[in-house]
């Protein structure tokens, strides 16, 4: 099994080796073209600001890489948002995959969303084991809107999409590897899909 977790500068990269190492999986980092085009699985994970994010991506090519991978792919928190179509941070093109827009939260709540909250309305194998309600760790400003895609929903002011499908791509808002158990077992579901 050969996970490789992109590595574009814009990553919390290394929690999510750690969490890939208790489920004894080796995940390598890399943004060689290849290697990730030879991967079993394909982690796209992300935490920052956008536009900036997009502009890595575009410097080494991987913008044009990612929507074109036929392996499971997971985007996880910023790397969820970027497989959107827009994103309202900094108004920025998304890589397209998932038919949603991203949006920033009101300022009747608290901005951002720090901490544990329910995924509910789960619809997909990825969710294998995993309770209806259970809680999950967030950190982010910004959220995808409800689609056709969204296969959990979470309620922080507004419903928005915690997690979405589209064929190959997987995305979740929140960090399973910041999850405790719950995360555990959805990065151990996402191994076996």
């Amino acid at each position: 099994m050969k996970i490789v977790i992109i590595d574009y500068g814009a990553g919390n990269i290394k929690s999510i080796q750690f969490a890939f190492k208790r489920l004894g999986v080796e995940a390598k980092l890399s943004n060689d073209i290849a290697e990730i085009q030879a991967a079993d699985k394909i982690i796209f994970p992300g935490v920052g600001e956008a536009s900036s994010a997009m502009q890595k991506l575009a410097a080494s090519g991987l913008d044009t890489l990612i929507p074109t991978l036929e392996q499971p792919l997971l985007g996880i928190c910023l790397g969820m948002q970027l497989l959107c179509d827009f994103t309202e941070e900094n108004t920025t093109k998304g890589l397209g995959i998932f038919n949603t827009k991203v949006k920033r939260f009101t300022n009747e709540v608290k901005v951002p969303q720090i901490g544990w909250n329910t995924i509910i309305d789960l619809k997909s194998n990825l969710f294998d084991g995993i309770d209806e309600s259970a809680f999950m760790y967030l950190i982010h400003s910004y959220y995808a809107e409800s689609c056709e895609e969204e296969i959990a929903t979470t309620n922080y002011g507004v419903n928005y999409a915690s997690a979405l499908q589209k064929e190959n791509f997987y995305g979740v808002q929140f960090h399973p590897e910041k999850s405790s158990k719950v995360g555990e077992k959805l990065l151990k579901n996402f191994i076996e899909l």
